[in-house]
């Protein structure tokens, strides 16, 4: 009984305190992995059901990633300008469009031209899902929140990816339908339950120069953000390779694919069972020794690999990268949004999640390339070197990047101050000072 007050109480003090905008987020991204069954079974549809070759079938992937490499960095722009909530609707329809019509096509180029939309426009919405997390929940609980939200992707995507075969051996188009409706789902949800959060510019902003305002350059020039962005391109690398290095080097070392779904299980598993507690245990502590730990664990961890000549010692390498991942992916989000000024969170969210996308299309050539011309003991005595370079980038870099985002923070919070100031000031004659960021009542009494 004991431990299940712990357990209870440990569960109660992970969710609560959230706003409740959060929760329909959070809803709308389970709801959304749910759904994710044509990444799953694409290749399996191109080869098996429509009898295209492996090489088409590797080329529409990469025209799908191609696809979400391009609307990072538009989304992130469309996020500030149009509003998060625009952005998501805009996102997720399109989104559902294109998938429902990637079921019907037929023709190879018509396929390929589809699938570059599809990565579109599901890649779109990621820039505004993160704006709009960071504009709602406050600075103290967003690591938690992050988690919440990465919980919530793996555990629909373990779901999804168990349902996927099922509903493929039925009826591949099936998949493509259920997929559009249940993104659907997901933009009704963003209509009826979330508000704009997108803050509004104070009197102070409003009359600065039209230079001073944010844009692409201005991210491409905030040198310790694009630092940060430059490490995160590299610790992506070394997580790509549990789907495109490790099946390959499991494949040439005589393991079977049931034998590589098992090992990869491991890590959604441990996602699912082990985020909340991790975060509970890493909310508190230094982000800049959480990234230097994941880079080197993850680099490490894959460099064991190397070692594993069972299964069972490739689930424990699992193990060991997958614990990286827990810590990396909510320390490196909440870093990001926390050098991120206020209005410019989109656009500097867009250019973090392209790293990750650019990772995507970079490691299939990178691991391939390697394993054929030198073998897989280089891929992961590669990796190893990476993290390390990745590790002692975050020691070196994130003291300035501690003190640029502590800056950022500051003048955050005299901004809102400051339109706090405007609000309560507000004058009958309709001249009124804008508040820089919502604040949690307004947002409360939007269409909630």
């Amino acid at each position: 009984m004991p431990y299940a007050l712990r357990a209870r109480r440990a569960v109660r003090e992970t969710v609560s305190g959230l706003p409740r905008e959060f929760w329909w987020l959070w809803t709308s991204t389970l709801v959304n992995r749910l759904g994710a069954f044509v990444a799953t079974f694409m290749a399996l549809y191109l080869t098996l059901d429509r009898g295209y070759s492996a090489t088409y079938a590797g080329l529409v992937a990469a025209l799908h990633g191609l696809g979400g490499v391009v609307s990072s960095l538009g989304g992130g722009v469309m996020t500030d300008r149009l509003g998060r909530r625009p952005t998501l609707l805009i996102a997720q329809s399109s989104t559902a469009a294109s998938v429902a019509l990637l079921g019907f096509v037929r023709d190879p180029v018509a396929i390929a031209g589809v699938a570059f939309l599809v990565g579109m426009a599901s890649n779109a919405s990621r820039p505004a899902v993160q704006a709009m997390m960071a504009d709602i929940v406050r600075p103290e609980d967003r690591i938690r929140a992050f988690s919440l939200n990465y919980w919530a992707i793996n555990l629909g995507f373990a779901v999804s990816s168990m349902a996927a075969g099922f509903i493929a051996e039925v009826s591949y188009r099936a998949g493509f339908l259920i997929e559009a409706g249940m993104t659907m789902v997901c933009a009704v949800l963003v209509f009826l339950r979330l508000p704009e959060s997108k803050p509004t510019a104070t009197v102070t902003e409003a009359a600065a120069p039209r230079d001073a305002s944010v844009s692409l350059r201005t991210v491409l020039r905030d040198g310790p953000f694009m630092s940060v962005v430059g490490l995160s391109f590299l610790v992506a690398l070394i997580f790509q390779q549990g789907a495109v290095g490790l099946p390959v080097a499991m494949g040439e070392a005589g393991f079977t694919p049931a034998e590589y779904g098992m090992a990869i299980a491991v890590n959604g598993v441990l996602i699912v069972v082990l985020q909340i507690p991790v975060t509970r245990f890493i909310q508190h502590r230094d982000p800049r020794r959480l990234l230097v730990v994941s880079s080197v664990l993850a680099g490490y961890g894959f460099a064991l690999t190397a070692f594993a000549g069972s299964l069972g010692v490739i689930a424990l390498t699992v193990c060991v990268w997958t614990l990286a991942e827990i810590v990396n992916a909510p320390t490196q989000t909440s870093l990001v949004v926390r050098l991120s000024p206020v209005h410019g969170r989109g656009r500097y969210q867009g250019m973090y999640t392209m790293s990750w996308s650019v990772a995507a299309l970079v490691a299939p050539l990178l691991s391939g390339f390697v394993i054929d011309r030198f073998g897989a003991e280089w891929l992961w005595g590669l990796c190893a070197l990476v993290g390390t370079v990745a590790g002692v980038g975050y020691a070196v870099l994130m003291r300035r990047v501690s003190e640029e985002g502590e800056k950022k923070e500051t003048d955050k919070d005299k901004d809102e101050d400051e339109g706090r100031d405007q609000e309560e000031t507000r004058t009958a004659d309709g001249v009124l000072g804008v508040a820089d960021g919502v604040s949690r009542e307004s947002r409360s009494s939007g269409t909630l």
